[in-house]
């Protein structure tokens, strides 16, 4: 369980939120540091600087005997423990002092005189004076011509501030990281409690329940957009599944037929026994209806292989008019055959680089259906023409018709409306020219009123001599 959690993105979200919510405070309490120590210091040596003064003002107004004599009432007044006055000549020698006894320890900078010296400005030094443990700040700095003032005043109340700041410092960061922590996971939990109500969906969801679906959030953020996107997916999915639930129905009703009467003709094969002529009938059907099933699986083949991406298609530079006019005399006679009017409206040297075998067979599949499905005396008609780098091959025949609701479904792999279902056919023409066209770049529409005919329109790119 444990080892789930260390797993999971919640964890490591709050894992970072805590980190860098410990690291910016801990910055923060640094520079306030950083800050006090130097508040604090600077304070310091403004008073040191604020004794100098005195000191070169009472020299120049009484002389040394007035410096000696201030530097004990000020020692005295402050504490003795807490600050000294040295006065020294700039040779390093003592003329003059506060009670030293405390300290004795402290000793006079010979580099810091001669650093004073050469440049004439106050010098200031942190040291720890030895027998208390303390840090003290010394000032060194000319109070007359010949005279140097050394002081020094003890930093206890710095150190104790700064101490009792760390140890602020450590309970606080121990808070904040406790608070970052607990505060970003339970932010964290809420704002990715959506995706476990994804991951809960897509874990209900078999294949006979494709019905669940994630609820909104109302909130139209990222987790918003994704229950959305994994919604319609899941319409997507349920859509595909019932089309291949509809598709494998069709299929083992297609495959039924022909194999029921392959095996028909195999048991009077077996059993009867007439003469030669006979056998060869059944054998000759036996062939016909093995030759429909293969041709079944080719274009259940050619469509897959096409829509994956993989068709065999070879693309070569032809001529449209040349090919559409001689499939219209192959299907002349069937048309002849119904006393059906058919007529041709064909332009004249169109050029187009397409796989022309496949094309054709498009071509030929939209042709069969049209002359299939229009009545005796009716009317057949083909129209070819090219218009702003557009082809436009158009079909039009005066049918039985398509009701609208099935404009796109029968374009679909085994599909048959109602009305053509008494016909022979496996209900994989219109999806197979579709494919075909649709992998020269171009696309087949439908218009078609009840009773009334058909209209099919294939229209090809003119300039796709780049089609690979």
């Amino acid at each position: 369980m444990i080892y789930k959690i260390f797993n999971t993105i919640a964890f490591r979200l709050a894992l970072w939120f805590t980190g860098i919510f410990t690291i910016c405070s801990g910055v923060a309490f640094v520079l306030f540091y950083f800050l006090a120590t130097q508040t604090i210091q600077s304070q310091i040596d403004q008073e040191l600087l604020d004794n100098a003064s005195k000191f070169s003002a009472i020299i120049h107004r009484n002389g040394l005997v007035g410096a000696r004599e201030l530097a004990v009432v000020e020692a005295q007044a402050a504490g003795e423990k807490v600050i000294f006055f040295r006065l020294v000549y700039p040779t390093g020698e003592v003329f003059a002092s506060s009670h030293m006894f405390y300290w004795k320890q402290v000793h006079v900078s010979k580099n810091a005189l001669q650093t004073l010296v050469l440049n004439k400005n106050p010098i200031f030094e942190t040291i720890l004076i030895p027998s208390t443990r303390q840090k003290a700040r010394i000032l060194y700095s000319y109070v007359a011509n010949n005279a140097i003032l050394q002081t020094g005043i003890v930093m206890d109340f710095s150190a104790k501030f700064l101490s009792a700041f760390k140890k602020v410092f450590i309970g606080a960061m121990g808070f904040i990281i406790v608070f970052s922590a607990v505060s970003g996971w339970l932010l964290i939990r809420k704002a990715l409690s959506g995706v476990a109500t994804i991951t809960k969906t897509a874990q209900n969801i078999t294949g006979s329940n494709l019905e669940a679906r994630v609820a909104g959030t109302g909130n139209k953020d990222e987790l918003e957009h994704l229950a959305n996107t994994f919604n319609s997916m899941l319409d997507r999915i349920e859509e595909l599944v019932k089309s291949i639930r509809e598709m494998s129905d069709n299929i083992a009703h297609d495959l039924k037929s022909p194999i029921t009467r392959i095996r028909g003709f195999a048991e009077l094969s077996l059993t009867h026994e007439e003469n030669l002529e006979d056998y060869r009938g059944m054998a000759s059907n036996t062939i016909e209806e093995s030759d429909r099933l293969l041709d079944m699986i080719n274009t259940m083949l050619v469509i897959s292989k096409a829509e994956a991406g993989e068709g065999e298609f070879e693309f070569k530079k032809t001529n449209l008019s040349v090919m559409i006019k001689a499939a219209c005399d192959l299907f002349a006679p069937l048309a002849e055959d119904k006393n059906i009017d058919f007529d041709q409206t064909i332009e004249e040297q169109i050029f187009i680089a397409a796989d022309i075998k496949m094309l054709q067979r498009a071509f030929s599949n939209l042709l069969d259906n049209a002359i299939k499905y229009t009545l005796e005396n009716g009317r057949v008609s083909v129209t070819v023409f090219k218009e702003n780098n557009l082809i436009t091959i158009k079909i039009q025949d005066t049918g039985i018709g398509i009701e609208s609701e099935y404009f796109e479904k029968i374009f679909e792999r085994f599909y048959r409306a109602e009305s053509s279902r008494t016909s022979a056919g496996t209900g994989l023409g219109l999806s197979l020219a579709r494919t075909i066209v649709r992998q020269h770049k171009g696309d087949i529409s439908v218009s078609s009123r009840q009773g009334k005919g058909s209209v099919f329109v294939m229209t090809l790119p003119y300039s796709n001599l780049e089609v690979i």
